[in-house]
């Protein structure tokens, strides 16, 4: 069974390493150890390429009175030195997350597997991307024209403008045809019309928040949780026990997360945070989804980090299984 694994996590993350139950990375880190697998970590500023292979700067992280530490030496590895890499790394998708990718072309596939697959999350933005869905997604437009923009809101009367690259509601406005402001927004965040955004259709159920529909490979999780919007705010955008409260998915919802689960596990992206409002899927995040762990076992009573666990050892030991039978028939 492959046993060592490195995680790319967010530069504040690595900053901050103790366990902190917000955290999913943290989650998962420690249940690895728990499990006697080594772990190493590193964020995407640790990534080199060097004699045409993929390499990195990575710390060994180890468990102490249930808490997460790593080593502060660093050691120098090839990224195929490891059996598996968890790509974690928090947007903005700017030209260095860009650049951190690209040093996974230079990974052979056969020796070490990628979750989420770097060069595939370069490949799938999380936004502008569900349009590869669109019998499941709000109506929208992807432009960096002011005009278009403006004629859209005229004609939809509300709706909600996303950049293309930032996550945990960053720079996202609700835009409604009688706001004075609306040409100064639309204005700002174009960059006068030199930036593309996305702009979406409002939907009216968003005032109740949106489900975060969590998937894993194949398995989509019965389990979710509903962000709610802050106080003075149309989104979520305060993570407190007071936003969140446990939801159940429908049965299109089930569907139609275990059709986009089964389109992007073939791509080596493996795990998924849908949200989803009214049926519809608003974003389908593949960066670091947050699993809401600690939410999850708070509103149902379980621990949900076993059932992840169950469903990332799965996905290893039969991408390994399948490499071995490979092997032996070349």
């Amino acid at each position: 069974m492959p046993k060592k694994l490195l995680f790319i996590i967010d530069e504040l993350e690595l900053k901050y390493f103790e366990f902190n139950d917000l955290i999913t990375d943290f989650w998962l880190i420690r249940e690895f150890l728990k499990r006697n697998y080594e772990v190493s970590v590193a964020a995407k500023t640790d990534l080199f390429i060097e004699n045409a292979k993929g390499s990195v700067f990575s710390r060994q992280s180890y468990l102490k009175e249930d808490n997460i530490f790593y080593n502060k030496e660093p050691e120098k590895n090839l990224i195929n030195d490891f059996d598996v890499v968890f790509f974690r790394s928090d947007p903005p998708v700017n030209i260095n997350y860009i650049n951190a990718c690209y040093v996974f072309n230079f990974v052979d596939r056969e020796k070490t597997l990628l979750i989420n697959d770097p060069v595939e999350v370069k490949n799938f933005n999380e936004k502008l991307h569900i349009n590869y869905f669109p019998e499941f997604v709000p109506d929208n437009i992807v432009t960096s024209s002011v005009e278009l923009i403006m004629n859209y809101v005229e004609e939809k009367k509300e709706a909600i403008l996303k950049p293309l690259n930032r996550c945990f509601g960053s720079g996202v406005y609700y835009l409604n045809r009688n706001d004075n402001n609306l040409l100064t927004i639309t204005n700002n965040m174009t960059e006068e019309g030199k930036v593309q955004v996305m702009v979406q259709e409002y939907l009216p159920e968003a005032k109740e928040g949106d489900k975060r529909v969590l998937i894993i490979g194949d398995t989509v999780l019965d389990e979710c949780i509903q962000k709610l919007p802050g106080d003075h705010n149309f989104k979520f955008s305060i993570h407190s026990d007071k936003y969140f409260k446990p939801a159940k998915l429908s049965e299109n919802e089930k569907i139609m997360a275990q059709h986009i689960a089964s389109q992007l596990s073939e791509r080596g992206i493996y795990l998924i945070g849908l949200d989803v409002i009214k049926e519809k899927a608003i974003e389908i995040n593949v960066t670091s989804p947050c699993y809401f762990i600690r939410e999850i076992n708070q509103n149902y009573g379980i621990k949900f980090e076993d059932k992840i666990m169950a469903c990332l050892e799965n996905i290893i030991n039969k991408h390994f299984i399948k490499e071995r039978i490979y092997a032996a028939a070349r």
